[in-house]
């Protein structure tokens, strides 16, 4: 008999994993895998840990094994059709919701949203803003939707979902007070993409080009066709991108241009102001 114990004590992954592992494959909660160490697993359950042991084994992303990733606060259903939340882009969420636009005006537009994380984020603390998402990937739309229907009320406000590449997604005409992105901004040949969790996350949602700032720089310089007189861009980008951005944002004619650190203190998102 194998029991929640010995699987704990085995010790081939870290226990933290092996906790989180347990409780997806027993449908548990911590409290009760902890208050019973003695339960024995059955077969089928058996079989369902050794599956996910050994794919972790192999280095694939915890977040991809449980189906979830928690991003300010909420947690998001997450598939290798998208890129994994993480907490670095919780910062591009603490920059939207600090805007002091009149409650009943603002629409904002995530640009390349994957799981939906910033789009669901804002819609679900800020219900009464217009929010509207793109992504290229049919799945990935597919997924925020999904999210959208787990994490929004049934009876609030409904999310406008678009398919394509960046703003060519969008209805002719549209504008927006507030457009955020995590795009793309790995160089195609940084080795880091053959290491750790980016070996397991789709490629297209982490490098967009030799160096890798090609669709930023096309965000940017595109923007200003898509911002109401007045209205901000926020991105993410890589810690050694800072000074490009500010370069592209003001060239696109951007005021009031600043780049917010993470919590490490490296350069991570830089915005601007339409004129």
């Amino acid at each position: 008999m194998v029991s929640v114990a010995s699987l704990l004590l085995e010790g081939s992954l870290p226990r933290l994993e092996v906790r989180l592992l347990l409780q997806a494959v027993l449908q548990c909660s911590l409290t009760t895998l902890i208050s019973a160490p003695e339960r024995c697993l059955g077969e089928e359950e058996i079989a369902h840990f050794q599956a996910l042991q050994a794919r972790r084994q192999r280095g694939e992303p915890m977040a991809y094994l449980l189906g979830e990733r928690e991003f300010y606060g909420l947690s998001f259903l997450t598939t290798p059709a998208v890129l994994i939340p993480r907490p670095e882009t919780e910062g591009l969420v603490d920059w939207a919701l600090e805007t002091s636009a009149p409650p009943a005006s603002l629409h904002c537009l995530d640009l390349g949203t994957g799981s939906g994380a910033l789009a669901l984020s804002l819609q679900y603390h800020r219900p009464h803003w217009q929010v509207s998402a793109t992504d290229h990937s049919a799945a990935a739309l597919a997924l925020a939707k999904e999210n959208a229907a787990r994490l929004l009320p049934s009876s609030g406000p409904v999310l406008n979902w678009y398919l394509g590449d960046w703003f060519e997604a969008l209805p002719k005409g549209e504008t927006f007070d507030l457009i955020l992105s995590n795009p793309p901004y790995i160089a195609a040949a940084d080795p880091h993409l053959d290491q750790g969790d980016l070996r397991f996350e789709p490629r297209q949602a982490l490098t967009a080009g030799p160096s890798g700032t090609e669709d930023l720089a096309h965000i940017i310089a595109q923007a200003p066709l898509w911002l109401k007189p007045g209205g901000k861009l926020r991105v993410e980008h890589g810690f050694d991108q800072g000074e490009f951005c500010r370069s592209r944002f003001l060239r696109a004619g951007f005021t009031q241009v600043t780049t917010r650190t993470d919590l490490a203190g490296l350069e991570r998102l830089t915005g601007g102001q339409r004129s």
